[in-house]
């Protein structure tokens, strides 16, 4: 992967062959255009009049989404028409796209399918429609917590989740076990995996123990998130997302851990330049022992051109733990938003329904390796086959996930947290200063907002 999957600068699609996704991603395609599936496009200002919409995302290499656009096109003939607008694979673009378009009124757009950051500066200044009346609770309760929750600003939901990632721990299995150790019990806490991770790779010959994303990007922002979370810290008060809490102890021992893994020697200095594709080639060339990053790396396991192991030589598991705390995921995954101004919002939530149904959630696991947002398909033996990281990881690690923070400043915020978190990586920035930096930061990035 080019950039951070679920942040910004995520490619979007994903394919079987994954080696030509990954060419495609990093080629960083930009500019929209109209992918008219059906022949039929979208209307100006609020995106036509009748059963006509148009759905933006970014290239779905996989082919899935167009597919999904044809099915749902067929099903509908003669009452719903939707027409698919690609938009950048770099989502920083697209999101720049997307504001500038509704600050003008002139948008074509009638459903986004969004990053999981987007929902709160969305919503904030009445880009996307509130969706309580059309996605009640009872209905919610189908779909997994974290997405739910990535959804949801000020107590209102404003999105219905897609498809969902994870950040997971993969770990060579038989260099464990050539260096004596249970190639079954992965770590459990972050000290466990600093020890592990030096230990294997003095006894094994393996270039780096523990590769990770720490680069000044949204990626570091992801992993920040994890470290502070599984010590029981918090970026923002998950009740009240105007009051700053990165300085409190919990967080500053997760930065604290953070640091550590370079400082103790577990990992390479050069992770403070890693993004996904310079981490993901470290453990597929065999040059790591453990690495952190998102589910699709099982796939590549399975491509000879992209990978030098084979699947068999690799488990994975959920994250470690800090210090009297727990594993925590960093959420990643995609939504469905309505356009506030749109006039064919009925039209376009019918997708959405048809697109999150169990039977197209399936289809996409099958055909794409998307995961799934509904809890149901987590015990479906076809999608546990086909997509064999989530029985590996544990389907209870995808369904416990924890989103960034939600705020309406959070683009603002990212930049912030991401220059922090890479000083604490490089060792440049000590933990309780950058802590304290952020506290002020944030706070000021609020206060000037509100």
């Amino acid at each position: 992967m080019a950039k951070s999957r679920g942040g910004r600068g995520a490619p979007l699609g994903r394919r079987i062959s994954r080696r030509r996704f990954i060419q495609i991603a990093g080629a960083g395609i930009a500019g929209a255009a109209l992918l008219e599936v059906t022949g039929c496009g979208g209307g100006g200002g609020g995106g036509g009049g009748g059963g006509e919409f148009t759905f933006s995302f970014g290239p779905d290499p996989s082919g899935s989404l167009q597919e999904l656009v044809k099915r749902f096109n067929g099903q509908f003939e003669g009452e719903y028409t939707a027409t698919y607008r690609e938009m950048p694979s770099d989502t920083g673009q697209y999101f720049n796209q997307l504001q500038t378009e509704f600050q003008s009124g002139q948008s074509n757009i009638d459903l986004i399918g969004g990053d999981v950051i987007w929902p709160a500066q969305l919503a904030a200044p009445g880009y996307i429609a509130d969706l309580s009346d059309r996605f009640p609770e009872e209905d919610q309760q189908a779909f997994l917590p974290g997405p739910i929750e990535s959804n949801t600003y000020d107590g209102t939901i404003y999105g219905v989740p897609w498809f969902t990632d994870a950040g997971l721990l993969y770990y060579r299995t038989d260099l464990l076990e050539e260096a004596g150790l249970d190639p079954n019990t992965p770590p459990e806490t972050w000290e466990d995996l600093k020890a592990q991770a030096t230990e294997v790779a003095e006894a094994t010959g393996a270039q780096n123990g523990f590769v990770f994303q720490g680069s000044n990007y949204e990626g570091c922002v992801v992993n920040g998130v994890e470290y502070i979370g599984s010590h029981r810290g918090s970026i923002l008060d998950p009740n009240d997302s105007s009051v700053v809490t990165v300085d409190s102890p919990e967080a500053i021992a997760g930065l604290t851990t953070m640091a550590s893994m370079v400082a103790d020697g577990a990992s390479p200095q050069a992770v403070a330049n890693f993004t996904e594709t310079e981490s993901q080639e470290a453990f597929l060339q065999g040059n790591a022992v453990f690495i952190r990053i998102w589910p699709f790396l099982y796939g590549l396991l399975e491509d000879p051109e992209a990978s030098t192991i084979r699947p068999e030589q690799v488990g994975v598991a959920p994250l470690p733990a800090g210090e009297g705390g727990e594993s925590v995921a960093g959420l990643g995954g995609w939504n469905f938003m309505l356009n506030a101004a749109s006039q064919n919002l009925d039209a376009a939530y019918e997708f959405v329904k048809f697109a999150t149904a169990p039977e197209q959630q399936k289809f996409r696991a099958l055909e794409g390796g998307f995961l799934p947002t509904l809890q149901e398909l987590y015990e479906d033996q076809e999608v546990l086959d086909a997509v064999p990281v989530i029985k590996l990881a544990g389907a209870e690690t995808l369904q416990s996930t924890v989103p960034r923070p939600i705020s309406p400043y959070y683009s603002d915020m990212s930049l912030r947290l991401a220059e922090q978190f890479n000083g604490v990586v490089k060792g440049e920035t000590p933990p309780e200063k950058a802590a304290a930096t952020l506290q002020e930061q944030l706070t000021q990035i609020i206060e000037q907002g509100s």
